[in-house]
């Protein structure tokens, strides 16, 4: 394989650190993935799963400790804590480097060092970005080739010679205590060790698609979001696309995958968790899936949740932590309305319903976006895809609405960093909590966020007719704690309302202090056992709530200081005023 001399030089740093038995450079190859698999299945790290109703599917079980992103011992590493923000860890350089080093030092004796290089994007995109990953986890090495392009056609998009974000991962002893993953993005590096957790490990991800992509966007002038994509058809053969933030196991992917109950509409996947989205030459914004695969969440993914999901997971596929039935079939949570007798938990031991659950609510899968039902023929357009709508959505059980449009885009950046969202299992810590995250980004926002909402500001002002905003929230409950929309396909009735409001087909709609809010008949919810008093009480909004949540907007505002845009303050005086009067 033909790669550039700082490409090599790097590799060669990081083995002189930790010194591999052996280093091997990954071609991307099926017989490379086969190769991979054969040895996982023979030393243990991969059970293979019933290959007659789940061809070439493995299970792989990681180490109780280390189930989900680790926040905590996530770091931005800039020379000026300033420019990491208050959101985010922040460690020097040096320091980091210090302290992760010991950690590195030796850490792959008796290992192979993998190098990958990868790209992120489809092949032809000038939007497309490349990376060279090294790595001593054979899981690691196969996930990345589900999860982007590895081998000869990353280096053939490198648009120089230290044109890659470099990334250096090693297992080291799995210990919480020598666990750190460290971004540089003013070198565009990863350091990530002690962990093998998908989000800590699969450096293409989380770590450089947007946390060093985001850094990297700015300083180009694009945004990398923590987004999906989707194509919404109209019964007259329309596409329109929209890009929607949603933060992890929030109903993201399955609104990705959403399956209409409309007759005549319907969804197209292009992405189910990272876009990267350039404004083109005519002022028109356009976004591309970095991804090559899916790694979803997946506890309550079901048949009815995500009829999609559920039928491409069926062959090629390695699932981490799930449950595992007699017939060595994956299992988890929601699949089944009951589950099935003599089930194998996660951590593989025969299940005690009184111990906790089957599945780890974090149990994943690892899949080729190009086996979904629903992915869009062009999802791999080099071009990308003309957006026309963004979503911002969040896991809210009281204050926010289901749905409301933004007045203009200096609103609806507003709207999406006053964003906040009910926890999940999606990263450690307790579940339920609120708290704060502006576009579903708070964990992934490589520097400052004041800067970030500053950025999204200035990208709309390039934009020649910028997308219409949206505000969603598929989770809210009346007072006896039932939620008050359907959900899941039903969901298209929302994407209905905001196709018809972008196209212009639908001019009506009520304006409140937060947007505008259809009125009643304005949803088309023909079929629903849904009362107009429901559907009312999950349109409502309320002055007292509003009133408090963005009093407390106003003291997450406060820690950025000078660095807040004017815009946004203002936008939470002008709204604060309305309500009060």
């Amino acid at each position: 394989m033909s790669v550039t001399s700082v490409a090599e030089n790097w590799v060669e740093e990081a083995a002189a650190l930790t010194q591999p038995s052996r280093v091997v450079w990954c071609d991307g190859s099926k017989a490379e993935y086969d190769s991979l698999i054969e040895a996982m299945l023979r030393d243990g790290t991969l059970i293979g799963l019933n290959q007659r109703t789940y061809p070439n599917c493995y299970l792989h079980r990681s180490h109780p400790q280390d189930v989900a992103r680790t926040e905590q011992l996530t770091y931005i590493c800039t020379r000026d804590k300033d420019d990491a923000g208050p959101t985010n860890n922040w460690m020097a350089p040096a320091d980091a480097k210090q302290k992760a080093g010991a950690y590195f030092k030796g850490s792959m004796k008796g290992r192979t060092m993998y190098v990958i290089p990868y790209l992120m994007g489809p092949a032809g995109s000038s939007m497309s970005r490349v990376g060279l990953m090294v790595t001593d986890s054979e899981y690691v090495v196969a996930s990345m080739h589900i999860m982007t392009r590895v081998g000869q056609v990353a280096v053939q998009h490198m648009r120089s010679d230290e044109d890659f974000v470099a990334g250096l991962h090693s297992m080291g002893d799995l210990s919480p205590d020598r666990r750190l993953i460290l971004h540089f993005p003013e070198e565009k590096l990863i350091w990530s060790v002690g962990s093998g957790y998908g989000g800590n490990a699969l450096l293409g991800k989380k770590c450089h698609a947007l946390r060093i992509g985001s850094s990297q966007a700015r300083q180009e002038g694009w945004l990398a979001e923590h987004m999906l994509i989707i194509g919404v058809e109209d019964p007259e053969g329309r596409i329109t696309y929209l890009a929607a933030a949603m933060p992890s196991a929030s109903g993201k992917t399955n609104l990705s995958m959403v399956v209409s109950s409309l007759p005549g509409w319907r969804a197209w996947t292009v992405g189910d968790d990272i876009a990267w989205i350039h404004v083109d030459q005519n002022g028109q914004l356009r976004a591309i899936n970095p991804e090559r695969g899916f790694f979803g969440v997946a506890p309550n993914t079901s048949p009815k949740t995500n009829a999609n999901a559920t039928q491409m997971v069926r062959s090629n596929t390695i699932f981490t932590n799930v449950a595992m039935t007699p017939s060595n079939e994956p299992w988890w949570e929601g699949l089944t309305s009951e589950p099935p007798a003599g089930l194998i938990d996660w951590q593989g031991r025969p299940w005690d319903p009184s111990k906790g659950l089957a599945a780890h609510p974090n149990s994943r899968f690892t899949v080729l976006a190009s086996q979904c039902p629903s992915i869009a023929p062009n999802w791999e357009e080099p071009q990308g895809v003309p957006i026309s709508g963004l979503i911002f959505g969040s896991r809210r059980t009281k204050v926010v609405p289901l749905v409301f449009e933004a007045f203009d885009w200096t609103h609806g950046v507003f709207l999406g960093s006053a964003m906040s969202t009910e926890t999940t299992a999606a990263i450690t810590g307790q579940v339920g909590v609120v708290r704060r995250d502006p576009m579903a980004m708070l964990p992934f926002c490589g520097y400052n966020m004041a800067d970030y909402f500053a950025h999204w500001l200035q990208t709309g002002s390039r934009v020649a007719k910028p997308p219409t905003i949206f505000r969603v929230n598929w989770f809210r409950k009346d007072d006896a704690g039932k939620f008050l929309w359907p959900g899941y396909g039903d969901n298209m009735r929302v994407l209905k309302w905001m196709v018809e409001r972008i196209q212009g087909s639908r001019r009506d709609a009520e304006e409140t202090p937060v947007g505008w809010i259809p009125r009643p008949g304005d949803l088309d919810t023909s079929g629903l056992s849904l009362t107009p008093a429901q559907l009312k009480e999950a349109l409502r909004v309320d002055a007292q709530e509003w009133l408090g949540a963005l009093d407390d907007l106003e003291g997450f505002y406060g820690q950025f200081g000078k660095r807040l845009p004017a815009a946004i303050a203002t936008k939470l005086a002008d709204t604060q005023r309305k309500f009060r009067s």
